[in-house]
């Protein structure tokens, strides 16, 4: 009983998880996602997702809200039905377009877990550390580095630390591990790294010209 209640227990209410639309090629990559899943259905924790039903996004979502979460899948209007994605699983919650897509996953999760994934994957990563550099939020972000699989980027980070492109402190503004559990845990557990006030902002996605719709933040100088 004991060990239930510390699994209930959690700062968070809601975990963004940015994954691929693929499996990948080999099964440790589609075990972990389901891991994760299982971590966030024993913390009681809801998923909010980018929507579909394949790949590693099909097997989180599905893995969630089988264990008796609650899924939250947020796509562009242009995907909606397509083959490219497959069917969202639990809610959906439409947008105009990948712009107000991330904008809307950032603003109903309260930490972000990056599993495996490609191009798309590694964007919504660095954009949200990138927010987080600049004060947009001071929500954890974690990598969860299956068998290796960040480590060259996590490899390139250092460099840029050493070469005076990261500041130091900003090294630490993300997590990693190479398990659920450990990963969560650290983000359970994690500070924001205070490195001067750069940006006041909000979530809110502004009125734009047409073509155009980002998150809008308030500089403060």
């Amino acid at each position: 009983m004991e060990t239930e209640k510390k699994q209930k227990n959690s700062r968070f209410k809601r975990v963004c998880v940015f994954c691929g639309s693929s499996s990948g090629k080999r099964d440790v990559y589609g075990d972990a996602a389901v891991e994760l899943a299982q971590e966030l259905v024993a913390k009681r924790l809801d998923l909010v997702y980018g929507g579909g039903s394949i790949g590693l996004m099909g097997l989180v979502s599905q893995a969630v809200q089988s264990g008796g979460g609650h899924v939250l899948g947020i796509i562009p209007r242009a995907l909606m039905g397509k083959e490219k994605t497959g069917e969202s699983i639990g809610e959906v919650k439409a947008v105009a377009d990948m712009h107000e897509r991330k904008a809307e996953m950032a603003r109903h999760s309260d930490c972000f877990i990056a599993l495996p994934g490609g191009y798309g994957t590694l964007e919504e990563l660095l954009e949200v550390i990138t927010w987080a550099q600049l004060g947009i939020h001071d929500k954890p972000v974690g990598l969860l580095n299956v068998d290796g699989f960040y480590n060259y980027l996590l490899t390139f980070i250092d460099k840029a630390v050493d070469d005076g492109f990261i500041k130091p402190s900003q090294r630490h503004i993300f997590v990693s591990a190479s398990n659920a559990k450990e990963l969560v845990q650290k983000l359970e557990e994690y500070k924001p790294v205070k490195d001067g006030v750069i940006a006041q902002a909000k979530w809110d996605v502004e009125p734009q010209p047409v073509g155009f719709n980002a998150l809008h933040a308030e500089v403060a100088l």
